[in-house]
């Protein structure tokens, strides 16, 4: 395992959001009981992977990919699901900006009846693409999606990953922490960028940070040119720089060294904290900090996932993938069916909200509900039992620091609980 310095904090970020009462139908019975359910005939229990494979987030896909087929060949090796070999499926994604390809591809996946659809990671996909997947009767469980708004979206969606009042939170303390007085952000117009921001916002000038410049500008995703917010950040004399962007960070970074803003002294989210070696000149960035919602995986889980993908080098999400499979399986178990409506019933309950013992692996878990009792699963993430908005209770955010070669390289966790709506 890594050693991971962890600083335990306190997270004060409210989310508004109403308290939803888990729609479950049926019982622990048959797959039948639920109708149209997303079960399929045989029993058999489907995980189906809703994951990013081109577009401005295909570089988490493959590691959702790995850890959907890592957490099928841990449970199959463990004897199944209700005695039968688990299987699974996957679509691209894409991001938001191809709508027709998120609805396409979550209806390719509805087609199959799976247990659970697994992903997307992306806010604004989860927007396009939920009501297909809830009312069809399959839970959605995102691995990645941040929004604030998605808290209580639908009696049917869950995350194993923290909203993006946990990262705003803490993104905002380590840039006060770190003695900022003037900060100017760049974000990019669209659910996930603004909200992150707005938290941010909050945050620092509460502790005291002036923001010279981004709390009310955003730019279009499908901007190109940045050399006007550029001189813009350079003329209000920030200390430090928050970009808040996918691929268009690196146009961004390069029109900010143009204008001589320093790209030493700059903060990156979840969505631009990745390798940069190859998009920067060596050292350009080195020193910056970034945030990545969720645990750090573990040299031990990396190791696993690189025998499934020798040439995975990104792993975000990874353990926040293999922890939604492996939550369903159990909820599957639990219930007694593998459709849906069952799996969404009993997701909270193997998640830890009915104070169940303690297990670390789904052959373990499975064991203990055989045996008559009440579980919490404490898998890769680190994360709590759901909250009643599905959120995880508690949350791991990682810190990051960019070094020489322009790659992020981990520093320490800070935890801290996911406000409750």
């Amino acid at each position: 395992m890594t050693n991971n310095k962890k600083i335990m904090v306190t997270l004060t970020a409210a989310v508004a959001a109403a308290v939803m009462a888990l729609a479950g139908c049926g019982s622990s019975g048959t797959a039948s009981d639920s109708g149209t359910s997303g079960a399929k005939s045989s029993g058999t229990f489907l995980a189906a992977g809703l994951f990013p494979l081109t577009g401005s987030f295909a570089y988490v896909g493959p590691a959702s990919s790995a850890s959907l087929e890592l957490a099928k060949q841990e449970i199959n090796a463990a004897g199944g699901v209700l005695g039968k070999d688990m299987e699974t499926t996957t679509a691209d994604s894409s991001d938001a900006d191809h709508a027709d390809q998120n609805t396409s591809s979550a209806q390719s996946l509805i087609s199959k009846n799976p247990s659970v659809i697994i992903g997307p990671p992306s806010s604004g996909v989860v927007k396009n693409t939920y009501k297909q997947v809830t009312t069809s009767g399959i839970p959605m469980i995102s691995e990645g999606a941040t929004s604030t708004s998605l808290s209580g979206l639908d009696p049917m969606f869950f995350r194993t990953i923290p909203p993006d009042t946990v990262q705003g939170a803490v993104l905002g303390q380590v840039i006060a922490q770190d003695g900022v007085k003037n900060l100017a952000i760049v974000v990019l117009n669209d659910e996930y960028g603004t909200h992150l921001r707005d938290v941010v916002v909050k945050t620092v000038e509460d502790a005291g940070v002036n923001v010279v410049y981004g709390e009310k500008d955003a730019f279009d995703p499908t901007e190109t040119n940045f050399s006007s917010i550029a001189t813009a950040v350079k003329a209000s004399n920030p200390d430090a720089t928050l970009v808040i962007a996918f691929d268009q960070t690196k146009s961004v970074v390069k029109a900010l060294a143009a204008a001589g803003v320093d790209t030493h002294k700059m903060y990156m989210s979840d969505s631009n904290t990745v390798d940069h070696s190859g998009d920067f000149e060596t050292g350009l960035i080195e020193g910056t900090k970034g945030t990545i919602p969720g645990s750090h995986p573990t040299d031990e889980f990396q190791a696993k996932l690189k025998k499934i993908k020798p040439d995975l080098g990104d792993f975000t999400y990874a353990a926040e993938t293999y922890d939604a499979v492996i939550l369903s399986a159990l909820a599957a178990t639990k219930g007694g069916a593998t459709d849906g409506k069952t799996v969404a019933k009993n997701l909270p309950a193997v998640s830890g909200t009915t104070g169940g013992e303690k297990c670390e692996s789904y052959k373990d878990c499975v064991a203990l509900i055989k045996d008559g009792k009440e579980i919490q699963y404490v898998g890769q993430s680190g994360i709590g039992p759901f909250n009643d908005d599905h959120d995880p209770g508690a949350a791991s955010i990682g810190i990051y620091k960019f070094d020489a070669k322009n790659k992020p390289v981990f520093d320490h966790a800070q935890q801290g609980s996911v406000p409750k709506g």
